[in-house]
C-alpha cells in the first residue's frame, strides 16, 4: 500500500469513533473562512481591550488626524504624507537587506556542505556567534563598533547588522533544502562527470525551490518586521516615523495602531502572493 494510503486510511480510523456532528465541526474550524474569522475575532478583541483600556484613562482619541500622515491636499494635488514614505523606507531597507542576508546565507550554507574543515568550522562558528546573539545588541555592535572602524553611517550599518542576522536563520534554510535532494541524483551527476557547480546549477538548486519557498516567505515577513528595530539608531523608516510623529503630536494609541495596521497589511500581502506562487510552483512540478 502506498504513503497515500497509509495516510488516508489513518484519517478514516481516527473519525470513525467519533459522533459525526465532532466530524464536520473539526472540518469547519480547519476550514479557511473559519480560519479568517477566528483571526479577525482575536484582532477585534485586542482592540476592543485597548480601546476599553483607553477609555478607562480618559483618552481623547484624534483619529481625524491620521489621514493627513498618509495623503496631503496641496494647490499641485495630492502628495503622499509621512507614514507612506516611512512604508518605503521600510520597504527599500528589508529589502536590500533581504538580497545580501540571501547571498550570505547560501555562501555559509555551501560552506557548511563543502569538504573544507577549515570552512565547515567558520562556517558554523558564524552560526553560534549570530544565533545566539539578540537583534539588537547586533545593531548596536555593528553601528557603535563597526561603524568607526569601517565608516559605516546608520543606514549601511542596519543593512549589514540585518543581513548578517537574518543570512544565519536562510543559511539553515537553504542547507535543509540542499539535503532534501535525494542523494542518488548527487552520484548521478558525478557519474556523468558534472562539475560541482553544475550539479548545484542545475539539479540541487531548481529542485530545492519547492522545499525552500515556505521558509523563505517566513524570513521575509521576519525581516520586514525586524527592519522595526533599527529605529533605536534613527533610521529612517516606518517606525521611526511613527515615533517622530508621536513626539510631535501625542497621539500614541492612533499612530501605533495605525502603524501596526500597515505593517500588518504588507505582512499579509507578502504571504498571500508567496502561498499563490507556492501552489503555482507545485501545480507545474
Amino acid at each position: 500500500m502506498s504513503a497515500g494510503g497509509n495516510i488516508a486510511g489513518t484519517d478514516v480510523r481516527r473519525t470513525r469513533g467519533r459522533p459525526r456532528w465532532q466530524n464536520q465541526l473539526r472540518r469547519i474550524l480547519a476550514s479557511r473562512p473559519a480560519s479568517i474569522l477566528i483571526y479577525l475575532g482575536i484582532v477585534s478583541a485586542i482592540v476592543a481591550s485597548a480601546l476599553k483600556g483607553a477609555e478607562a484613562m480618559g483618552y481623547n482619541w484624534q483619529w481625524y488626524r491620521i489621514p493627513r500622515y498618509f495623503y496631503e491636499t496641496t494647490e499641485g494635488g495630492i502628495v503622499l504624507g509621512k507614514i507612506p514614505w516611512g512604508l518605503v523606507g521600510t520597504i527599500a531597507l528589508s529589502a536590500t537587506a533581504f538580497l545580501l542576508a540571501t547571498l550570505i546565507g547560501l555562501i555559509v550554507a555551501l560552506l557548511r556542505l563543502s569538504d573544507l574543515i577549515v570552512g565547515r568550522w567558520v562556517a558554523r562558528g558564524f552560526l553560534e556567534i549570530v544565533r545566539n546573539s539578540p537583534l539588537l545588541v547586533l545593531l548596536y555592535v555593528f553601528y557603535y563598533v563597526f561603524g568607526p572602524i569601517f565608516a559605516l553611517d546608520r543606514y549601511s550599518a542596519s543593512v549589514l547588522c540585518l543581513a548578517v542576522f537574518h543570512g544565519a536563520l536562510i543559511s539553515e534554510i537553504f542547507r535543509a533544502g540542499i539535503n532534501a535532494v535525494p542523494r542518488g541524483q548527487w552520484e548521478a551527476a558525478d557519474a556523468i562527470g558534472m562539475t560541482r557547480w553544475q550539479v548545484y546549477r542545475y539539479i540541487v538548486l531548481p529542485q530545492s525551490v519547492r522545499f525552500m519557498l515556505p521558509p523563505m516567505t517566513g524570513e521575509v515577513v521576519n525581516m520586514i518586521k525586524s527592519s522595526a528595530i533599527v529605529s533605536v539608531i534613527a533610521v529612517a523608516e516606518l517606525t521611526t516615523i511613527g515615533r517622530n510623529i508621536i513626539s510631535d503630536t501625542y497621539l500614541s494609541f492612533e499612530i501605533w495602531f495605525t502603524i501596526a495596521a500597515v505593517y500588518m497589511v504588507v505582512t499579509l500581502i507578502i504571504s498571500t502572493g508567496a502561498t499563490l506562487l507556492e501552489r503555482r510552483y507545485t501545480v507545474r512540478d
